[in-house]
């Protein structure tokens, strides 16, 4: 998240970040801007599949964190901070998109949860 991709450290330039809803998503699906098959598919589906992971394990793990409310409140305080700290350490930026992908992540994996467990 924070070195992959080809990320490196860009100290000498602004803060990056997008508060616009679907902003970035939209600009994945034009498929008019040159960008790789393969770069929407690792931002759009890596974004929601990092995710699922954490809606599944962490109501496991944490009987609390059950109740799709509590886990959603977690879930986007966490993924904000992480956002947060890509902005600010210059690895990245603060993309409200990414949240909303990130936190779709986190849904599928605990409907897949609740699917499996019944």
């Amino acid at each position: 998240m924070f070195v992959g991709f080809g990320r490196t450290v860009q100290l000498d330039g602004p803060l990056r970040y997008n508060l616009e809803p679907l902003r970035t998503v939209r600009l994945f699906f034009d498929m008019t801007n040159g960008l790789s098959y393969a770069s929407r598919l690792v931002n759009l589906l890596g974004n929601v599949a990092v995710f699922v992971p954490f809606g599944i394990l962490l109501p496991l793990v944490i009987s609390g964190y059950r109740s799709v409310v509590r886990l959603t409140l977690l879930s986007v305080l966490v993924i904000t901070l992480l956002e947060l700290l890509q902005m600010l350490l210059h690895v990245g930026s603060l993309d409200i998109d990414d949240l909303l992908l990130n936190l779709l992540g986190v849904w599928t994996g605990y409907v897949l949860l609740r699917l499996v467990r019944g």
